[in-house]
């Protein structure tokens, strides 16, 4: 196991491979209010990398591995999207609300409508109006609405991101899904891979208990799979549905906080391994474990739903430990914090987000994507990452010869961090190429 600092257990992805591919960069929706939002990368298949059904070169047993198929195995993004329900949640709402909802004192109800103001928190988006949202539920009846709205927003992204990669269904080799605020047997992947024409030998990975950082942690397991199978194609799909896990009746703290933070929302990425994406290659992964701080964040699941654990002291915990974390990180990746030209970090909340930027000495535009989904779309759990990574792509033509830092965090107490790498080819526009 690589050297940590003292307290970490880690597991980690060596990056041992090269690509030699070229960015288009893309420009986001028009509107930022649009409900459905992509990043733009055409990646048109390599010849002679799949057969007439769409299909990778298999064996007797299985994908063909890397040695088998003789390249160089390597995990690069082709495509992202991202999509809101339609129902806007605005800060003046959300105050009106917090005053009819909750039974407070007065200094309590001044003190929660400051933090409002404070978080950075501008709008949300949920699949009910607040109206709804508001009204005690069974845990039945939020399971039901999760498993409706869930698939049909998940539905949007992954229509969104094969569109946006120039593939089908039948192209996804592995099919990795991703949400903690709700519970689906058969799960999610199963039900959208049935709805698009999946074919029936798709690899399939829920992830449910990783919270916010399992967004993050689905590309280091999308490129682990890549490195092993080259040509194969992976999909991440998250879908969070925070609104759901509201609780008029619970006035802790964490509650409150939580009912001011989170927002509805789902993303997805596509990954190639065939080396004829031209979005940033994924390098390094590495996943922390923090021992001793299983209560810092998470869900305790009860008759009327989930009611969530937000220890105040999380941006603390990140504040102590986040510059070891990634100097180790990075050290083990031979890269230096002075050649990331990129900061991809889960907006996990106003407080959390400033203490990252003083201990890495980031300047604001350094985050400026991360403060960006914060205030139109708050924290959407383990879809906030992969927002983030959309906007990022969006908005930046690609840096030449660069590495960029993807990073999320989530209950366990946990860390996921990634490195991307930019190619010096992938600096070149090519005419044509976004719309």
């Amino acid at each position: 196991m690589p050297a940590l600092m003292p307290g970490l257990i880690a597991a980690s992805a060596e990056d041992t491979c090269s690509v030699n591919a070229s960015v288009i960069p893309a420009r986001s929706a028009a509107d930022p209010g649009d409900s459905l939002r992509a990043t733009y990368i055409r990646t048109p298949a390599a010849p002679g990398q799949r057969d007439r059904d769409g299909r990778v070169p298999l064996t007797s047993r299985g994908l063909m591995t890397a040695r088998e198929n003789g390249s160089s195995p390597t995990a690069t993004i082709a495509a992202t999207a991202t999509a809101v329900p339609p129902f806007r949640i605005g800060r003046d709402e959300v105050k009106r609300h917090l005053q009819r909802t909750f039974s407070l004192t007065d200094a309590r109800l001044e003190a929660m409508l400051a933090i409002v103001d404070n978080s950075q928190v501008k709008q949300r988006y949920c699949i009910h109006p607040v109206e709804s949202i508001i009204e005690p539920r069974t845990l039945d009846q939020v399971n039901r609405d999760y498993a409706e709205h869930a698939v049909r927003l998940g539905a949007t992204v992954v229509e969104e991101c094969l569109a946006r990669a120039g593939m089908t269904a039948a192209q996804v080799d592995l099919f990795i899904t991703v949400s903690c605020t709700g519970v689906m047997i058969p799960s999610l992947d199963a039900h959208l891979a049935n709805r698009f024409g999946f074919r029936p030998d798709v690899r399939r990975l829920p992830i449910t208990e990783l919270g916010c950082a399992a967004g993050a942690a689905a590309l280091g397991y999308a490129t682990d799979h890549l490195r092993a199978y080259p040509g194969a194609t992976a999909l991440v799909v998250a879908v969070e549905l925070p609104s759901l896990t509201f609780q008029r009746f619970d006035t802790s703290q964490a509650n409150l906080i939580s009912s001011i933070l989170f927002g509805d929302g789902a993303a997805a990425v596509i990954l190639t391994g065939d080396g004829a994406a031209r979005g940033p290659r994924i390098g390094r992964t590495e996943s922390f474990l923090f021992p001793h701080s299983l209560d810092a964040m998470g869900f305790d699941l009860q008759a009327s739903g989930f009611y969530i654990v937000l220890s105040r002291d999380v941006p603390e915990l990140i504040r102590r430990e986040i510059r070891g974390l990634l100097d180790g990180f990075l050290a083990r990746a031979g890269v230096r914090r002075r050649d990331l030209e990129a900061f991809i970090v889960h907006p996990g909340g106003q407080k959390l987000l400033t203490f990252i930027e003083e201990e890495l000495e980031l300047s604001a535009a350094d985050t400026e994507c991360s403060w960006h989904v914060l205030r139109e779309y708050g924290n959407q759990s383990s879809a906030s990452v992969l927002f983030v990574l959309h906007e990022w792509l969006a908005r930046h033509e690609p840096p030449w010869r660069a590495h960029g830092l993807l990073a999320a965090f989530g209950p366990g107490f946990s860390a996921n961090l990634a490195l991307l790498h930019w190619e010096p080819a992938m600096s070149t526009r090519r005419s044509g190429g976004t719309s």
